[in-house]
């Protein structure tokens, strides 16, 4: 009945009537205080703190992962009476949703393909991307500042010239693919690149100069990048937002334009339980389309157009055992 509840709950949230942004004038004073990456309490995840939920989805024995995983979690700060531009990394809330939605349900995904790291950041909130000019510019250059310090610390203490994967979500995706261009993209760390996950945000196919997309299940140094919507449904305002953007099958991880049910490796939902051959996607127009899910809630996500928050989770096996695929071959060439 909770989940019920809760998916309940979240179709209420997202279909209802859209109202303003309260908002303030971004001003330094407000700023929340800058964290200090060589402190483990400003990490959401590091190899030594899993926690239990997360350990069931991780290797067992993590000290044999020969690669690492850096993701950035999605934006989590929705409430449109939150005035605040950043949220502080002590926010308790904030932090909650961090551990027990972004990492448990998109980052997990990775957790057997390497050591997972997972930065607590000053997080800006939705309404960003709407108000670049009064505001939402300063809050994006704000947390990029947290994420690009904490990619420096986790380089200088704790990669040790380790692989890497990239994984970023929405707005994790935004300051990856910076991260990306100013750390690898033609540079010597691009060596060390496994793959980028990348969902959530437009990719164009000319996003770097030397990071190419990836058009195999077994290609490496590249990146993937696809969003999600219910078949027959486009975005409503932003066409630029996927219009000729990179879309990756996150199910062949090739070229492949149409997948069945039997090629669908598994549907992770809220309640930790997988859902295996539990929908078919076609890529159209730098989509990807899904079917209405499989699964014991499917008649709650037939209200739902936009399947953004579930880019990683609904194809959260296939991830998996990509992942694992792009490390192994990474592995064997170097």
């Amino acid at each position: 009945m909770k989940y019920k509840i809760l998916c309940i709950s979240l179709i209420v949230f997202l279909t209802a009537c859209k109202t303003t942004y309260q908002t303030q004038r971004f001003q330094s004073e407000n700023i929340p205080a800058m964290p200090d990456y060589n402190l483990s309490s400003s990490w959401a995840v590091l190899p030594s703190t899993y926690t239990k939920d997360f350990q069931e989805f991780a290797s067992k024995e993590i000290d044999t992962l020969q690669a690492d995983v850096f993701y950035v979690y999605p934006t989590l700060v929705l409430d449109k009476k939150d005035t605040r531009w950043n949220v502080p990394i002590n926010d308790t809330t904030q932090n909650k949703k961090v551990v027990n939605k972004a990492v448990l349900m998109q980052a997990s995904a990775f957790a057997t393909s390497g050591k997972v790291y997972v930065p607590l950041y000053r997080q800006a909130h939705i309404r960003s991307y709407k108000l670049m000019n009064e505001g939402g510019k300063e809050a994006q250059e704000l947390a990029y500042s947290d994420i690009k310090k904490a990619f420096e610390i986790y380089l200088e203490k704790y990669n040790l010239g380790r692989p890497i994967i990239m994984v970023g979500h929405s707005q994790g995706t935004t300051h990856t693919l910076r991260l990306l261009a100013d750390y690898f993209d033609g540079k010597s760390l691009q060596e060390k690149l496994v793959a980028a996950y990348i969902p959530g945000i437009r990719v164009k196919p000319n996003q770097f100069k030397t990071i190419k997309a990836m058009l195999k299940p077994n290609e490496i140094g590249g990146f993937v990048s696809w969003n999600t919507f219910k078949k027959g449904h486009y975005p409503k305002k932003d066409k630029d937002w996927y219009d000729g953007s990179i879309t990756t099958n996150p199910i062949t991880w090739d070229t492949t334009k149409i997948t069945t049910l039997e090629q669908h490796k598994g549907f992770l939902y809220t309640n930790k339980k997988m859902y295996k051959k539990a929908l078919k996607i076609e890529i159209t127009d730098g989509l990807v389309w899904s079917s209405n899910p499989k699964f014991p809630l499917r008649f709650f996500m037939s209200f739902l157009k936009n399947y953004h928050a579930g880019d990683i989770n609904l194809f959260w096996q296939d991830i998996k055992e990509n992942a694992e695929l792009r490390v192994k071959t990474y592995l064997k060439k170097n």
